[in-house]
């Protein structure tokens, strides 16, 4: 009889550790954007620059009349590890060039070799296929120009798909 509840024991344990359990994460916190706040005088003698990164909150799957969510996560980056840099606007556009939001509304600063994200998050489809950035920069003079990257991700059951992209200046 012991060896039977034994048995019994072992087969529901070894069922219930097959299942997927749900998932629990701490919620994603916006960076807070107003710590970051400087003020960049006229007179600096800093180098202006402007960027676009293409973004995908969705890409298609299957067909046209089908789209898979993504998580994208925009990595802003500062590669001078002697200069700070200043990021003056970070906006998000939608698939038909609508803006869709701005992420901060006066300069912001990052320390030498500092990184920062802005996150799309899985549900937020409002960028669609064709979603992207505008990043316009100021830089010290002989400063090693940010970079811009983007990761989108998403996984399904036992799938996953994990991409990059990065930003071009046209400015």
């Amino acid at each position: 009889m012991k060896q039977t509840l034994l048995i019994y024991s072992f087969i529901i344990y070894s069922i219930l550790s097959c299942n997927e359990q749900p998932k629990t994460s701490a919620p994603i916190h916006a960076e807070n954007w107003a710590n970051r706040k400087i003020e960049i005088k006229e007179k600096d003698s800093l180098e202006y620059g402007k960027s676009y990164l293409s973004i995908y909150s969705q890409i298609y799957s299957i067909s046209q009349h089908k789209t898979h969510n993504l998580t994208a996560m925009v990595s802003l980056r500062n590669t001078s590890d002697t200069d700070t840099i200043y990021l003056l606007k970070a906006e998000y556009f939608d698939t038909h060039g609508v803006s869709v939001r701005n992420y901060f509304n006066h300069p912001i600063f990052l320390a030498p070799m500092e990184t920062t994200d802005i996150i799309i998050d899985e549900k937020d489809v409002a960028g669609g296929t064709g979603s992207n950035f505008i990043f316009e920069w100021k830089i010290p003079k002989n400063c090693p120009e940010p970079l811009f990257e983007g990761v989108m991700n998403s996984t399904m059951g036992q799938q996953g798909l994990s991409f990059t992209t990065q930003a071009k200046r046209i400015k």
